[in-house]
This record gives C-alpha cells, structure tokens and sequence, in this order.
C-alpha cells in the first residue's frame, strides 16, 4: 500500500500532479508543537496549514493595506509544505533555526521540481514571497501564521510557552508583524500577554 500503487495515467502532466498530491500528503504526519485546543493532541502542518488559510478569509478588514485574500490563502497552504522534507523548526528552540533557511531551500528545490515547471515555479515563488515578508499578501498570511498558535496558546495555558520558557519579549519579537500590519489585532495580543504573565503561563 502506498506510491508504488500508483497506475499511471499516460499523461505526463496530470501524472506529476497527482504524484505531487500523495507526496504533500505527508504533511499530516509533520507535527509541530502546537498543542490542539481541545489538548488531545499536538496539531500537524496540514492542520495549521488548512487552519489559516481559512483564517485570511476573515480578518482582512484589519489589515492596515489593501490584501489580495486569494493569494494570502494560496501562500498560507503552501507555505509549510517543504516541511515535508526538512521538518517542523519550532519557532522558540534558538538552535533548531540554525540552518534553517538552508535546509528549506534544498526541500524547496525538491519538492517543487515534482510538478509541471510552470506550477512548480508558481508555488515556489508564493512560498519565497511570503517568506520575505515584504509584500502586503505575505505580510498578512505571516500575521495568520503567528496568530493561530498565539490564540492556541492562550485556550491551552500557555502550552508552548511554558514548555520552552519562552519570556514575553521573544514572544513580542515574533508577533511585530501583527503590531506593524494588523495593530488593532495587537492589542488583543498585548492584552493576553498580559494575562499570561498574571497567570504563570509566560516569564516576564
């Protein structure tokens, strides 16, 4: 059971885009630290990938730039896809970053030259994009991917931050985008900042 299942189409084209289907299917066995609301669980990269990308459909008003939301979703699903290869880096774990950038880049030359050239360079260039975080779209898919794990956090006492020992300024240095992009959504934040310091859940 598995890939070698797989009975060929006779087509090229549509037989590297449903190989490249089954191959992002691993992104449900990619689990980050992110522990499910409900606390069964850790979530996995397909989870907060489909979790945010749902997310850009709703929060768009607060951006203080006009957002194309379409491609914000677009980057939002794909953005985590060359986990596949090198693997979840949690955001906090200063080590684990070392390389990183390295490490994705080669997932990247990997995973995208699965596909027709022209989709792979599409993808590739919508997961670039939001990387820099330089565009306005990337800028507000960023602020989804940092806010989905926050809002977990504090529904899950703090479930990351206590287990790493994360103090409140590496927290803030994470979400500046949402102060820079999203400030009436940063308050918010601040004010469950806050309340995890009250409550133990994050070190001052």
């Amino acid at each position: 059971m598995g890939i070698e299942d797989f009975l060929e189409s006779k087509n090229i084209r549509l037989d590297q885009q449903l190989r490249f289907t089954a191959e992002i299917d691993k992104m449900t066995s990619i689990l980050r630290r992110t522990m499910l609301i409900d606390g069964s669980r850790r979530e996995n990269d397909a989870e907060h990938s489909w979790h945010i990308a749902v997310m850009t459909l709703l929060f768009s008003e607060y951006a203080k730039e006009p957002v194309n939301v379409e491609r914000a979703a677009k980057m939002c699903v794909v953005h985590d896809l060359v986990e596949i290869y090198a693997g979840d880096t949690f955001a906090y774990d200063l080590k684990a970053n070392e390389g990183k950038e390295e490490r994705e880049a080669a997932a990247a030359d990997r995973l995208f030259a699965q596909l027709p050239a022209e989709q792979g360079t599409e993808l590739r260039s919508l997961w670039e994009e939001f990387d820099a975080m330089e565009t306005p779209d990337s800028k507000y898919a960023s602020c989804m991917d940092r806010l989905q794990p926050f809002l977990h956090n504090t529904l899950t006492e703090g479930h990351t931050w206590q287990e790493s020992g994360t103090n409140r300024a590496v927290v803030e240095k994470r979400m500046a985008i949402i102060k820079e992009f999203m400030p009436e959504v940063y308050k918010w934040i601040d004010a469950n900042l806050d309340a995890a310091i009250k409550k133990g859940w994050l070190r001052p």
